[in-house]
């Protein structure tokens, strides 16, 4: 049996060996290959760098040069590159770990951190709340609170000056009177510089910061209330205005200014809305003309021979001189609104009158034989008003509706025995009447006027005839009524007008027959169209010229 461990024994040795050798034979040959192919990658990469040696790009230029030694630091460069971002990276880790590990060996207690979180939130709310700041006193009475004393100085000074220069005279504010107390205050409490300056000019009574409405550089009136200017001005203009207005503007340069102005010229809304609807007193002057009389150029102005006077005195009223400037009294509206309106109408198209002499019948007589009839036109037109009063009408298109129909008419020849009146009226002028006598309502509601007579529409150069026979009492110019002839019928108590002609056709005391021509149909004076104004008077009342003629 032990000879057969020994057997054994050996025969493992041998296998043993045996294998050993195996192993030390294939570690060989591994080897030999790895040799072998490290010799051929040798060779390989030698044979690379020859063939590239053979193709690189050289150039005897010197930006060639240049450029191909920029192009080989690249490498070189991009590596630095990374190895500073590389130290920069290990460098931050380095510190955060300093700083984790400083935490970890310094470790706050909960209740520590919680108290000191609330104490800087207990801080922070005080000082949200409250401030150091100076409170001022004037005369015994708080004005306010601001952040200190020496801006507190400043806005006095300021509203020292600005006082001065609104009243136009010297003003200082009394040391005595002022007092100043600084400790902590409410934020809310302390006021903004310009909240203390009004404040503090409220306190003293004198100007008072507000907004003032000026008209052509002329202070008329002044509020506390912001935009309360801007809403007046603009109710001014929708009363005038309505879905046809095109355009409605003041004449007047308006503004609204901010500003200090006398405690004394504020005043109440409705007053100075009443004051803007009301009129003032302005000089109006007039230059005398050859052929002007004292009498005349009072009458054209609505004012008595006396009342001139007054206004002008010292002047000798029978020796004026051409060129001497008289002084007029006359009321003007402090607004002036001009408003453009589109209107859409249909207007009667007169007809024309055919005359037959006939010497059956008086000169100045005349007898339809056959009737007119009037046309129509649908006209749109834009019609600017001023203050109400029309003052200009744009026809922008006209269409004929409905033709006129010609009226016939014989025209006595036979001459008169007398100049007496025939104690009736006639039409002055053939034509559509365009304002009736009586109160007339301007538009957009702003103002009324009394109409003393009737206007009668006709063509300019129309031929205006005596109603009645008369003598002629006034023949020439007369203010808003341009050129006038006033006729008084002899003996009877009336007279008649005929104003806005073109051209006066008779002279003062010359004797017209009834339906003598003595004017042409115009438009001077203040008239918005040609046509004929015509009023009856009796015994200087006038009447309606409808319940005469």
């Amino acid at each position: 049996m032990k000879q057969d461990l020994k057997e054994s024994s050996s025969v493992s040795q041998e296998q043993k060996v045996t294998s050993a050798d195996m192993r030390r034979s294939d570690i060989g040959v591994f080897r030999k290959l790895q040799r072998n192919i490290r010799r051929m990658r040798l060779h390989w990469n030698s044979l690379a760098r020859e063939k590239q040696a053979d193709h690189f790009p050289e150039s005897d230029r010197l930006p060639v040069q240049l450029l191909l030694l920029v192009w080989g630091q690249l490498p070189m460069a991009g590596s630095r590159l990374r190895e500073k971002l590389l130290g920069h990276r290990k460098r931050n880790i380095h510190s955060t770990h300093r700083i984790h590990t400083w935490f970890e060996n310094h470790r706050i207690h909960p209740v520590a951190y919680v108290g000191g979180a609330c104490a800087l939130v207990s801080v922070a709310i005080f000082f949200s709340v409250y401030t150091v700041g100076t409170t001022m006193s004037y005369d015994g009475e708080v004005v306010a609170a601001i952040s200190s004393k020496a801006e507190a100085e400043v806005i006095r000074s300021s509203l020292e000056k600005v006082t001065a220069r609104t009243l136009g005279q010297n003003f200082t504010i009394d040391d005595d009177l002022v007092h100043y107390s600084t400790g902590l205050l409410r934020r809310k409490d302390v006021v903004d510089e310009q909240t203390f300056e009004e404040e503090l000019s409220d306190e003293i009574g004198l100007v008072t910061h507000g907004y003032s409405l000026y008209i052509n550089g002329e202070r008329l009136g002044a509020t506390t209330y912001e935009g309360a200017l801007e809403e007046l001005l603009e109710q001014l203009q929708a009363a005038a205005i309505n879905e046809d207005t095109i355009s409605c503007t003041f004449a007047e340069d308006v503004e609204i200014r901010e500003e200090y102005v006398p405690t004394d010229e504020i005043m109440n809304l409705g007053y100075l809305a009443e004051t803007l609807y009301s009129t003032k007193s302005a000089e109006v002057t007039y230059t005398v003309q050859k052929g002007d009389t004292w009498s005349q150029i009072a009458n054209k102005h609505g004012l008595t021979s006396r009342e001139l006077l007054a206004l002008n005195p010292g002047y000798d009223i029978d020796k004026l001189q051409i060129g001497e400037i008289l002084t007029l009294s006359a009321s003007v509206p402090y607004l002036t609104m001009t408003v453009v309106q589109r209107e859409h109408y249909t207007e009667d198209i007169p007809y024309e009158i055919e005359y037959t002499p006939t010497d059956s019948m008086w000169r100045g007589d005349y007898k339809v034989t056959s009737p007119g009839e009037y046309g129509a036109a649908d006209v749109v037109a834009n019609v600017t008003y001023v203050n109400g009063e029309e003052v200009e009408r744009t026809v922008l298109s006209s269409v004929t509706l409905r033709n006129p129909v010609t009226e016939q008419q014989l025209q006595g020849t036979k001459a008169r025995p007398t100049w007496t009146p025939t104690g009736t009226f006639r039409w002055p002028v053939n034509g559509r009447i365009t304002s009736r006598f009586g109160h007339r309502s301007s538009p957009g509601g702003i103002g009324s006027r009394n109409h003393k007579g009737i206007d009668i529409g006709a063509p300019r150069g129309t031929a205006v005839c005596a109603s009645d026979g008369g003598t002629v009492t006034y023949a020439g110019w007369m203010g808003g009524y341009g050129y006038v002839v006033i006729i008084n019928h002899n003996g009877t108590g009336y007279e008649t007008l005929y104003a806005h002609n073109s051209k006066l056709l008779v002279s003062v005391g010359q004797h017209v027959y009834k339906g003598q021509q003595i004017a042409k149909v115009g438009s001077t004076g203040n008239s918005t169209g040609n046509h004929c104004h015509f009023e009856v008077r009796y015994h200087g009342v006038t009447k309606n010229p409808l319940n005469y003629i």
